[in-house]
């Protein structure tokens, strides 16, 4: 039997560059995470410096497989910061952090393989 994966999933259509830039994804660092316990699937509470211009911002997210909370503290992440905040029980989560799925469908960060500095913009 075959799994589909999102790696089996085609590209998407085609866009331009505009509503590429649209979507706003930056760098931040993890200052704390910590259990949610209340959220359906397991998940982290995070906290992420985006630097001095985006500040400071929440985030709700589905990566307990391969993270425990007390390992991201420091680490850097890659966030869409210009998403609506989204009611999680009662945790308002600000950003979306971003990545991949492993092959069992676990997710895996997305992150910059040298620091830079919080609030970058990818592009």
């Amino acid at each position: 039997m075959h799994v589909t994966h999102a790696s089996d999933a085609p590209a998407g259509p085609t866009i331009d560059f505009d509503a590429f830039l649209a979507v706003d994804i930056r760098v931040g660092t993890v200052l704390s995470a910590e259990p949610f316990p209340e959220a359906r699937k397991p998940a982290l509470k995070l906290t992420i410096d985006f630097g001095p211009v985006i500040g400071t911002k929440r985030s709700s997210a589905q990566i307990t497989e391969h993270y425990r909370a007390e390992d991201l503290i420091g680490r850097q992440i890659a966030a869409v910061v210009n998403f609506p905040p989204r009611q999680i029980g009662k945790f308002l989560s600000e950003v979306l952090t971003l990545g991949f799925t492993d092959e069992a469908g676990a997710v895996v960060l997305f992150r910059p393989d040298l620091t830079v500095p919080n609030g970058s913009r990818l592009f």
